[in-house]
């Protein structure tokens, strides 16, 4: 068992059940879309994210990103971090079928995926160190084609493929990912592949 210190937000009880098999961690759901109607859900994650950090960890199809979004337009950013579950296909075994998208989603992942995320979104895992770095800026996006440019997204697309990121993130959220996981230089060296 993995002891996290910040709390971690999922989707449903389902979720919450996997993690709870991995981590020794707070976790709150957010009844899939009920968060948008639960005010009193909302102000306590509020109330959780600034006393002890929150880990928004969300199902990596579409419903999973409108309801990250939603959260981050709540909270303040100096509060969250985000975890990121890569696009697997595939369906979780309680279903009969897939889900819309075909993607596995956080209770379908194996325990080494999720602790990869967790440690990859910069959960404070007691034990653990963390690394400091200089990060990758939006002006680094800039000059590297990744923004404000023609074909930007096109190449954004095809990071994100090659690092095995979910296809539905904005560049802001590309460019937090591609911070926790990696260095400047070995961002240039990837990218010097494409």
């Amino acid at each position: 068992m993995v002891k996290i210190q910040e709390a971690i937000l999922v989707e449903g009880r389902y979720d919450s059940n996997t993690l709870r098999q991995i981590v020794d961690a707070p976790i709150l759901e957010t009844s899939g879309f009920g968060i948008f109607k639960d005010k009193r859900q909302l102000a306590l994650l509020r109330r959780v994210a600034e006393k002890r950090g929150l880990i928004v960890f969300t199902d990596s199809d579409g419903a999973g990103f409108v309801i990250r979004n939603h959260i981050k337009s709540a909270i303040p950013g100096k509060y969250l971090k985000h975890a990121y579950i890569p696009d697997i296909p595939g369906k979780e075994k309680r279903k009969s079928a897939p889900g819309k998208e075909g993607k596995l989603g956080v209770e379908g992942m194996t325990r080494e995926v999720i602790l990869s995320a967790l440690r990859a979104a910069g959960a404070t895992i007691d034990g653990e160190t963390a690394k400091a770095e200089a990060p990758i800026t939006k002006q680094d996006f800039m000059e590297l084609g990744l923004s404000g440019g023609a074909g930007s997204s096109e190449k954004r697309r095809c990071l994100q493929k090659k690092l095995d990121l979910p296809e539905h993130m904005s560049s802001n959220a590309l460019l937090q990912a591609v911070n926790l996981l990696y260095s400047k230089e070995e961002l240039w060296a990837i990218l010097s592949e494409l």
